[in-house]
């Protein structure tokens, strides 16, 4: 009899274990999901790659001293940084004679690392070809950079995108072969092929020097199509039938002295830097400037402003 009931009361333990086993099991789970709560979130920011990689300790530095790394830690943005190498910074230190970022004033090097970036994630992808505002400001207006894509991406015609789309926490990385510098409304010209014929003008009439100091400047940049037109009113082959003295007060015409963006024009004349002519602003329909159309708008460089127009302004 005593044994029958211990059998009973074994059997029935025994059919507890499975019982038990599970709760032991969901309790360790529970304790395993508490301590993954627990631990830390991996970061992997554009600043977390950048220090990571060994080819951008100069960047790393350069961030820095500019006081920049927290704007390139920040989770809640979502920013694309075009970073340059090592190599590539070596290449700016020696054109510039300086022996290190210690020869770079300060508010000159974050001017040159905001233009590395754009406040928004773009994908090598989805980049089309024209202009991008950056983070970096002249007269409080973001400068803009130019990205072609036609053969692969390039920036501001001497720069290249040698590896993209490395993925961040707040954004992107593309690596470029080199430091972008902020242009001036000269360099805005050299670095779009459209203004090819315009730039080839500037050079002859020796203005280039002139157009690239300190400013500021409002130049309306008249496209190769623009300079085809007035050749062949002109009844001539392009610029090499023009003389410098033919040029000069040509393209003095098409330049305001100032940062002036479309928004800050008024209907009226304008005075030019060819000081016997004026230019007459009409805005009733769009931005017309004398007969010529602006198409473009407010490309921002380092001392000044460009407004890209559909017809050569000829003075009186």
């Amino acid at each position: 009899m005593k044994t029958i009931e211990f059998m009973k009361i074994f059997k029935s333990r025994i059919k507890l274990i499975p019982i038990l086993m599970m709760a032991i099991a969901v309790t360790f789970v529970a304790c395993d999901d508490d301590d993954d709560d627990m631990m830390p979130e991996e970061s992997n920011t554009i600043a977390d790659i950048a220090v990571a990689n060994s080819e951008f300790s100069i960047l790393v530095e350069a961030l820095t001293k500019a006081d920049l790394v927290s704007a390139v830690s920040d989770k809640g943005a979502q920013l694309t940084v075009f970073a340059p190498t090592n190599d590539a910074f070596n290449a700016l230190l020696s054109d510039l004679g300086a022996g290190s970022l210690n020869d770079v004033p300060t508010e000159t090097l974050k001017s040159i690392l905001l233009y590395h970036v754009i406040g928004s994630k773009a994908m090598s992808g989805d980049l089309e070809t024209g202009y991008y505002s950056t983070l970096s400001t002249f007269s409080n207006n973001p400068m803009d950079v130019y990205i072609s894509v036609d053969n692969g991406v390039s920036i501001n015609s001497n720069t290249m995108v040698t590896t993209a789309d490395i993925v961040a926490d707040n954004g992107l990385i593309h690596v470029v072969d080199h430091v972008i510098l902020p242009p001036s409304v000269v360099n805005i010209a050299i670095d779009n092929p459209n203004f090819s014929t315009l730039v080839n003008a500037v050079v002859k009439a020796g203005l280039a020097d002139a157009l690239s100091g300190a400013g500021p400047f409002t130049v309306f940049a008249p496209t190769n199509a623009a300079f085809e037109t007035l050749f062949q009113d002109l009844g001539i082959g392009g610029i090499d039938e023009l003389t410098a003295a033919q040029l000069t007060p040509i393209l003095l015409y098409h330049v305001v002295q100032g940062n002036v963006l479309s928004t800050d024009l008024a209907n009226g004349e304008v005075s030019t830097l060819n000081t016997t002519n004026t230019l007459q602003v009409d805005l009733s329909s769009g931005v017309k400037i004398n007969d010529s159309n602006v198409i473009a708008a407010d490309i921002q460089g380092a001392n000044g402003v460009v407004h890209v127009i559909d017809k050569v302004l000829l003075p009186q």
